[in-house]
């Protein structure tokens, strides 16, 4: 196999700034993903990091005092849009023990004790190179530690930040929301206009009924997006349409009244306390029926669809082809390491695609411009169109046939040879 190989082609008629983000891409392939495929394309980035030309390589203008780079062997296609991360948990990969979902949830939970705030700062910046390496260059991370708004914003990164609340006991409701809102002010003084914060009432089962109101009603007055864990496991559907099972037993070994569900699926149940609406993220959405698909569909909410998760801890799987049918928003997201083990959002496609029948072009979407809209980011990225931040990808086209989104959703992380946000080079392959 022919290695790919990068060529710079430094202009000679006036040195170039050190701190420029300007520079120009071509390659034998462009996946815009808005538009077709271009063969032999090239994309001009300015000096403020957007993208200011896409098209064939020899129509897009090159200024004199902007570095050029030749690519060859692969294919420049938007960053990736991972819609769902824990990256405080980075680290953690094989240090749970596999078992049932509220088992598991518990280990996780002890796990969590052994670090303290410095750990969980250095797990998150490891865990965005992570992203970076593999061609991730917005995320969507829900956490409880603030560890990755500091490393997002250090980095000058581009992603929503949601910070969990618990609280399964109605009288703990007044205490988790004004911790809640500490937090998050604490959040907003890292905030820039790449990253933005959020609230995450963790789950149903973590949850009450008036905290979950409450918080989604300061939410709303202060236009702060929603991330919910929301109809993962069958345990959860348990808990919440009968009152019983692990969940159930947990609340009332902590002397905890269950939740006047009345036969509500999680769905329904957050509906009905007012939770979905457009600016909610519906993390995993397995265990739904059409009512509920219906219901998510007419709220404008948006679901982040994570497969491999899914799988491994045995939930099932998300109607994919349901949702898309009925509308619904839908990005792709890994989820934690201590779930998946590796950060793969192109893994996460493949496994997506043996679950409905989509294109490879779609599926590519999914984790691109879809995901960006499920955020409703996708005015700002996304997509290689002109006036979108340059946030992009160069992945290496193995040999063999295939269109160029085939070859893409083929290839590993360790394809991923460049990776640049708002036209600043944040990853480089070794």
């Amino acid at each position: 196999m022919v290695e790919p190989r990068v060529s710079w082609e430094e202009p000679a008629r006036r040195p170039i700034r050190a701190d420029t983000r300007a520079r120009r891409l071509a390659a034998p392939w462009l996946l815009p993903i808005e538009v077709p495929p271009i063969e032999r394309g090239a994309i001009l980035i300015g000096s403020g990091g957007r993208i200011e030309a896409v098209g064939p390589d020899a129509a897009v203008p090159r200024p004199s005092d902007v570095p050029s780079i030749e690519l060859e062997n692969a294919v420049v296609l938007p960053g990736l849009i991972n819609t769902h991360t824990h990256l405080e948990l980075t680290g953690f990969e094989g240090q749970v023990p596999e078992s049932d979902f509220p088992s598991w949830i518990r280990h996780l939970r002890q796990v969590k004790t052994t670090r303290g705030p410095d750990d969980y700062v250095k797990a998150a910046r490891r865990g965005l190179a992570d992203c970076y390496a593999a061609g991730v260059t917005t995320i969507a991370d829900t956490g409880d530690s603030g560890a990755v708004v500091r490393a997002l914003s250090e980095a000058d990164g581009s992603g929503v930040v949601y910070q969990e609340v618990f609280g399964p006991d109605p009288s703990q409701l007044q205490d988790s929301l004004a911790q809640l809102q500490a937090r998050v002010s604490q959040s907003q003084s890292l905030a820039t206009s790449r990253v933005k914060i959020g609230v995450s009432p963790h789950a149903p089962y973590t949850v009450s009924g008036p905290l979950f109101r409450a918080v989604a009603a300061w939410a709303k007055a202060e236009q702060l997006p929603i991330a919910v864990h929301l109809a993962e496991s069958p345990a959860e559907v348990q808990f919440l349409l009968a009152r019983t099972g692990p969940f159930a037993e947990a609340w009332m070994a902590r002397g905890i009244s269950l939740p006047p569900s009345e036969g509500r699926t999680p769905v329904g149940w957050l509906a009905d306390h007012e939770v979905l609406s457009e600016r909610t993220l519906c993390i995993h959405a397995v265990q739904v029926d059409r009512k509920d698909i219906d219901l998510l569909a007419g709220s404008g909410a948006a679901v982040a669809h994570c497969p491999i998760s899914n799988r491994v801890h045995g939930h099932g799987a998300a109607p994919l082809a349901s949702f898309l049918v009925a509308g619904v928003r839908v990005g792709l997201g890994t989820d934690s390491v201590v779930s998946v083990g590796q950060l793969d959002l192109l893994a996460e496609a493949r496994a997506a695609g043996e679950l409905a029948p989509l294109p490879p072009d779609q599926l590519l979407g999914l984790c691109t411009l879809d995901g960006a809209r499920a955020l409703g980011l996708d005015s700002e990225t996304g997509s290689l169109a002109p006036g979108k931040w340059a946030d992009c990808t160069v992945i290496r086209l193995r040999a063999g046939t295939g269109t160029p989104a085939e070859r893409v959703l083929a290839s590993l992380p360790s394809d991923v040879l460049l990776t640049y946000m708002g036209g600043r080079e944040v990853y480089r392959a070794p």
